[in-house]
């Protein structure tokens, strides 16, 4: 069963008396253990389709399910269970808490999806470790470089094992050394189960994932 299915999704603004159509009528699919770029320059239409994946958007036209069940927009209460549980994110901007340690940020999300703070620690320490940052626990943000703080962002998308993982750009702002490590990263965490649907506009990142679907003018093309 599909990780995640867009049936026919669309999404249109208005802007004054025009309407624009930022995202039309695409549909696609990601299964467990996928790593999908969704390709294509800046404005296509690649964020709108991972904000709408993600439930920070809600399409004007189409459905959105998880593992074969609609999203119902209407019910606040499902849709935090769904992003608490179900899915994790990875930002080009990182959006670590500046004020909490690598260890805390991590752990945060899994004390947040229901764990014991004890277990969920323990959860982000081992994480840590595994993407050569156990002895980077104790910092703070700032004391990061760029390619340690999205990992430390990784480290964070995964600790509550989402079904789906959705990433935004996540090598945008990083040498290439540091991407390398985390698009590395990614296909791993894919190798082992989880879903991936990644926004990038970079030909260096396709090369890691396992299908690629090309958006242009907020359409899909075949």
């Amino acid at each position: 069963m599909s990780a995640l299915q867009l049936d026919e999704v669309s999404r249109v603004y208005r802007s004054g008396d025009e309407l624009l159509r930022a995202v039309d009528k695409v549909s696609f699919t990601v299964e467990p253990g996928e790593f999908v770029a969704l390709c294509g320059p800046s404005g296509c239409g690649k964020s709108t389709l991972l904000n709408i994946a993600g439930l920070a958007d809600t399409p004007t036209e189409g459905g959105v399910f998880f593992a074969g069940a609609k999203v119902d927009y209407s019910n606040p209460r499902s849709l935090l269970s769904y992003r608490r549980r179900y899915l994790g994110y990875v930002f080009q901007q990182f959006n670590l808490l500046p004020t909490l340690t690598a260890l805390e940020n991590v752990s945060l999300t899994a004390i947040l999806a229901g764990e014991r703070r004890r277990d969920a620690e323990a959860s982000a320490l081992q994480l840590l470790e595994r993407v050569g940052l156990g002895q980077r626990g104790g910092h703070l943000p700032s004391h990061l470089s760029g390619g340690e703080m999205q990992r430390v962002a990784l480290c964070r998308a995964v600790i509550h094992r989402p079904r789906l993982l959705l990433a935004d750009e996540p090598t945008g702002n990083l040498d290439s050394v540091s991407g390398e490590r985390v698009l590395t990263l990614l296909k791993e965490f894919a190798s082992e189960g989880t879903a991936i649907l990644m926004a990038t506009h970079s030909t260096e990142a396709l090369s890691y994932t396992s299908r690629v679907i090309q958006i242009r003018d907020g359409k899909r093309l075949a």
